[in-house]
């Protein structure tokens, strides 16, 4: 960081600080059975945006503050797991059967019930707009018996357990659902009751003892909604949050080391090229730009040093994707691509948007990596709401994009399918070629586990194979924990954060 940014940050970290007292919500003096003190205070990037409804992305904040529970839930590898439902099997192709826990009280007294759960899916269903993971998805729940729920789909779809693990298919009470609305406050099955929440200020979460399973080992949760990203990293160097979401990188240099926690992302920065029209309709082309693409000086100037090199299109994230590079069909898929052509006067135009504040930087780097290879570039910066329709039409010759690697389901082959198959509604790269076509839908029809993960390298490697996109880094995101504080999550899909194992001691 340069001296002049630095003073300014600090600066603005001195008048951050000043306003804490009117940022963060004092603690109650008791929380839950706890004693004072014995509560973990949180700063979150963004308040509430739909009043906390799960068929909205507000239910990743009740899934982080393990208020509200899914059937399923992922383990690091992306694979389905226990929750709610203790057990799940294929009926047929199109159908599952769901055994649910004997022993779930919600928060208000009432008893989980196959009943209830058929009809909160069916709710998700109809809810406008529906949960992102059912987009697409013919999806129908009805009861079987008093302690089971079947699932059909149109179509057979191996990832339904894993749809069912997103947040925003939480199951809460039925008094929760009134209408169209839906009240998370009191109506959860986590170990942390929800009690109150004030608008997009504040929440307050209370140790739920009647928990079906562990119980957390603290008090209670106050949540504050902090925006600023200075505010909340004033929030960490203070003591006044224990756990800080999303630091500011320009914030590091003024945080004790110790505090700050690097998480990778399954967040990809892409450079998409145009492989229907244009210069990158040539693959040799396409080769040149990737041969003048250097992702160190990216990540050392626009990141500061904070993301990951890419190696391939998926990242650090899912950490079985590294493992499956190393296989011999992996690397011959790749060295089959063609070699770089001469490009001296080739004029393209590139492409991004300035919502998030760094790919303009990288934009910049990135003309002047391509002009030194040869190219003659042209920038095209927007926001984003008015170049994603441009970008989608196949406007630009390359496009700089940060793309979520993995949905709702913890399984990137919907995003793969998206951005470079020969139907897929993110088809920036204008790509469409019968091979990958065919390895995509290999990868979609194939059971979740080690097949599909294999299956879906198989996929990226045609991918990169075919220059139709340059993976240039992975981001990750910084996470603030106090040094009381031990036992927090650090969770790259940002479902779980404060758990039953977060613990709090002497500082």
């Amino acid at each position: 960081m340069s001296r002049p940014r630095r003073v300014a940050a600090t600066l603005a970290l001195g008048a951050s600080a000043l306003l804490l007292t009117g940022c963060f919500a004092a603690p109650p003096q008791t929380g839950g059975t706890g004693a004072v003190g014995d509560r973990v205070a949180v700063a979150m990037l963004q308040p509430p945006r739909s009043g906390l409804t799960p068929f909205s992305d507000d239910a990743f904040k009740l899934s982080r503050w393990r208020t509200a529970e899914t059937l399923v839930q992922l383990d690091a590898a992306g694979d389905a797991r226990p929750m709610l439902a203790t057990s799940w099997s294929r009926a047929d192709p199109t159908t599952w059967r769901f055994t649910l826990r004997d022993d779930v009280v919600f928060h208000d007294g009432t008893a989980l019930t196959a009943a209830h759960v058929a009809d909160v899916l069916t709710r998700a269903t109809r809810a406008s707009p529906p949960p992102r993971i059912l987009d697409g998805v013919d999806l129908a729940a009805r009861a079987d018996g008093d302690d089971a729920v079947l699932v059909t789909t149109g179509v057979a779809d191996p990832l339904v357990p894993q749809r069912l693990s997103s947040p925003q298919l939480s199951v809460l009470a039925p008094a929760a659902y009134t209408g169209d609305r839906v009240d998370p406050v009191g109506h959860g099955s986590g170990p942390f009751r929800l009690t109150a929440v004030q608008g997009t200020t504040s929440a307050t979460l209370d140790r739920h003892d009647g928990y079906w399973g562990e119980p957390a080992r603290v008090a209670g949760i106050d949540v504050t909604f902090v925006p600023d990203g200075t505010a909340r990293a004033a929030a960490l160097r203070t003591g006044t949050a224990d756990v800080v979401e999303a630091v500011p990188p320009g914030q590091n240099p003024l945080l004790d080391p110790a505090l700050v926690h690097e998480v990778p992302m399954p967040r990809t920065n892409t450079l998409y090229l145009n492989t229907a029209r244009g210069p990158f309709a040539d693959p040799a082309v396409r080769a040149a730009a990737r041969a003048a693409v250097d992702r160190a000086a990216l990540v050392a100037s626009a990141y500061e040093g904070r993301a990951d090199v890419a190696q391939g299109l998926l990242g650090p994230a899912l950490p079985w994707a590294a493992p499956l590079r190393d296989a011999p069909s992996y690397a011959q898929a790749l060295a089959a691509r063609p070699a770089p052509a001469a490009v001296r006067g080739v004029p393209i135009t590139l492409g991004t948007f300035t919502d998030r504040s760094e790919l303009p930087e990288v934009a910049v780097l990135l003309e002047q990596q391509l002009e030194a290879a040869g190219f003659v570039v042209t920038q095209d910066v927007r926001e984003y709401a008015a170049i994603e329709a441009d970008a989608l039409d196949g406007a630009f010759d390359a496009f700089v994009l940060s793309r979520a690697t993995v949905l709702d389901s913890g399984d990137p082959v919907a995003y793969l399918a998206s951005d470079f198959g020969c139907g897929g509604g993110f088809n920036i790269s204008q790509f469409c070629d019968p091979g990958v076509q065919a390895a995509l839908e290999r990868a979609a029809g194939t059971e979740a586990g080690p097949e599909r993960r294999a299956a879906t390298a198989r996929a990226e490697a045609a991918v990169l194979a075919a220059d139709a996109a340059v993976p240039l880094l992975h981001e990750r995101v910084i996470q603030g924990e106090s040094a009381r504080v031990g036992g927090v999550a650090r969770d790259p899909r940002e479902r779980d954060l404060v758990t039953t194992d977060t613990v709090l001691g002497a500082p």
